[in-house]
């Protein structure tokens, strides 16, 4: 059962701005200026940068393939089917384990309003959050992200007050120690507070629930992005400039603190305190939501493709919901907010998550080297393949300068994931990954037809990307046999080989055929000239029998002499059909002159490599279906 799409742009902005907007602002900050002092601005700025590789990597692949699943179904096709499961199981891991820390984290806001709560009432309350937030998602996709909308509207308007307010009582003496900044420190920084923009990826678990994604993934992204590094660097900028050195270095809830000397020791100030607490439990709760619905989203890829249980994708007939995934999920955060220490698995979620930045680059560089045919992205990738050449380089940096120990966690992981590969999965999976395709490319190796299917997949999912419901015709052109003549002829030499095809296929003389489509085109040409440079041509004949109609798609680059005249004709679709199909034969009529209108058409007709990307051509060109 397919999801349902329910989710605009303004839901994708949010989803990723309130992912992001969490402890990477309203507690890391103050860890962030023990190691690198005021240079921890630059190390903010820097970690959005180099963010931008895997942002742009991501969406190409998104708007090309959007599935749920996100990087597990990139990897899995690309990369290969041992690569995608390691990734689908980081990939839930590092979203659910940073959304459980996300939801104790409120325990340290909680903590500035009721100072004698227990360790125990904080996990309660993070339990309670996580629950309520299950049923949100469980209810509907659409509720969760209206939610997360209202969230983070208010989230920002707490920060634009707070820059608003912050700016007129900094004390811009801070900054004189801007000349003793340690770029070394600055720099290791950047890996440690790199995790704060970690959230914006999320999108792409959930894009086959948004609607019209090629366009409303890029622009929510796009524009999360922008916002959420313009509010970092403001509110650290406020932040350094506000608070004295001996405070910030022992600040837990810097910006809660920062608030507070708006008007310190008075009603004022603690009112700022109290706002702010709220944005943060606010930024806390966006992001455990967004959590719950994006973690939950690759146990359910994995499980379609036969790699967990198939329990995993069960989809609520009413709600179009993922609900065992979604609880699994839950479940799985639960445990990890009562038994398990948050810090350190938050340090091993943040590796996974550059572990799956590494294989998105990599997977990018795959699939253009494939050459597949229908893979189609709306967003492609700037400076290919430097990029992504620069975004492995960079992530692989950050990963080693993690810590043994954590290296160590991973590859343990790693290993006991291979392992369920092994026992569970891999049988049940024949897929050829356009790793293959690349390395049959580059050995000029012939791709044999189940190979193929790779390129089936993409074009089915571009259909159901682009909100295409087939119609007959597109039945008759998966079916039509593809003409791609590999040297130059004549009409009449054109028309035998179409003869000796229909003569085959509807069991009548081929000699009949040919004397037809030769009869009709002395009548009247079949040439026309649909608004583009070069003729195309629609010969069409009727044959004895009923509910017989047919299509035969010719591309001829070295051309086609149609007449005396001497025009040359590249491309032909040739119709051939019974007198009861004479409506539907005006319909095709119609439909191939759509087509040819298409200013992009012609172009890419003529650069497609085979066949099989003829047929996508037709199928994914923009018309009117009935």
């Amino acid at each position: 059962m397919k999801l349902k799409k329910e989710l605009n742009a303004l839901d994708v902005f949010s989803i990723a701005a309130g992912a992001m907007i969490s402890s990477g602002l309203f507690v890391l900050p103050a860890i962030a200026y023990k190691n690198a002092g005021i240079g921890m601005f630059f190390s903010y700025l820097f970690a959005g940068i180099v963010m931008l590789p895997a942002l742009f990597s991501k969406l190409e692949l998104t708007t090309a393939i959007p599935k749920a699943g996100g990087t597990y179904f990139f990897s899995e096709r690309i990369l290969g089917t041992g690569a995608g499961v390691v990734n689908g199981f980081a990939n839930w891991f590092s979203i659910s384990l940073k959304s459980a820390f996300a939801l104790v984290g409120i325990g340290v806001f909680a903590g500035l309003l009721f100072p004698n709560i227990t360790e125990l009432q904080l996990k309660l309350i993070a339990a309670g959050a996580c629950i309520l937030f299950t049923l949100v998602n469980l209810f509907s996709v659409k509720l969760s992200g209206k939610l997360q909308v209202t969230l983070v509207g208010f989230l920002i308007l707490i920060l634009a007050l707070f820059i608003l307010f912050g700016y007129r009582v900094m004390d811009f003496s801070h900054f004189k120690a801007i000349s003793n900044i340690n770029w070394a420190q600055v720099l290791s920084t950047t890996g440690m507070v790199f995790i704060s923009y970690g959230g914006l990826t999320k999108i792409a678990s959930i894009a086959e629930e948004v609607k019209n994604p090629q366009k409303n993934l890029v622009k929510g992204a796009i524009s999360a992005f922008i916002v959420v590094q313009i509010f970092y660097l403001l509110v650290i900028f406020i932040i350094l400039g506000i608070l004295p050195h001996a405070k910030l270095i022992d600040s837990l809830t810097p910006v809660s603190d920062a608030a507070y000397y708006f008007a310190p020791n008075s009603l004022l100030g603690r009112i700022a305190l109290i706002i702010t607490s709220i944005a943060a439990m606010l930024a806390f709760i966006t992001t455990a939501n967004a959590g719950i619905m994006a973690a939950s989203r690759s146990p359910l890829a994995m499980s379609r493709d036969g790699l967990v249980p198939p329990f995993f994708s069960n989809i609520s007939k009413k709600r179009k919901t993922p609900y065992v995934s979604i609880i699994i999920t839950a479940i799985f955060m639960l445990i990890a907010i009562f038994a398990l220490n948050i810090e350190k698995l938050a340090k091993v979620a943040s590796l996974f998550m550059l572990m799956l930045f590494v294989m998105v680059n990599l997977s990018v560089i795959v699939i253009r080297t494939a050459k597949i045919a229908n893979y189609k992205p709306s967003f492609k990738a700037p400076f290919y393949p430097f990029t992504q050449i620069f975004g492995v380089l960079v992530y692989l940096i950050l990963i080693f300068t993690m810590g043994l120990f954590t290296i160590i966690i991973a590859l343990g992981f790693t290993l006991l994931v291979l392992a369920w590969f092994f026992i569970y999965s891999r049988k049940k999976v024949q897929r050829k990954s356009a790793f293959v395709h690349m390395v049959e490319n580059l050995t000029a190796t012939e791709l044999k037809g189940e190979e193929k299917q790779l390129e089936d997949e993409l074009l089915n999912i571009l259909i159901e990307r682009d909100d295409i419901i087939e119609d007959r015709f597109d039945k008759l052109i998966r079916q039509a046999e593809v003409l791609d003549l590999k040297k130059a002829m004549t009409r009449d030499e054109l028309f035998k080989t179409i003869a000796e095809i229909v003569g085959k296929k509807w069991d009548i003389s081929p000699v009949n055929v040919e004397m037809k489509l030769k009869l009709r085109e002395e009548e009247a040409s079949t040439l026309i000239y649909p608004g583009v440079a070069v003729p195309h041509a629609i010969p069409h004949v009727i044959i004895e029998g009923r509910h017989r109609f047919d299509i035969i798609l010719v591309r001829n680059k070295h051309g086609i002499k149609w007449n005396e005249q001497g025009d040359i004709v590249y491309t032909a679709f040739c119709l051939i059909g019974s007198k009861d199909e004479r409506n539907f034969h005006l319909r095709a009529l119609m439909f191939i002159a759509q087509i040819l209108q298409d200013p992009n058409f012609h172009k890419e007709w003529m650069n497609a490599r085979d066949e099989k990307e003829l047929r996508s051509i037709i199928l994914l060109t923009k018309r009117r279906r009935t």
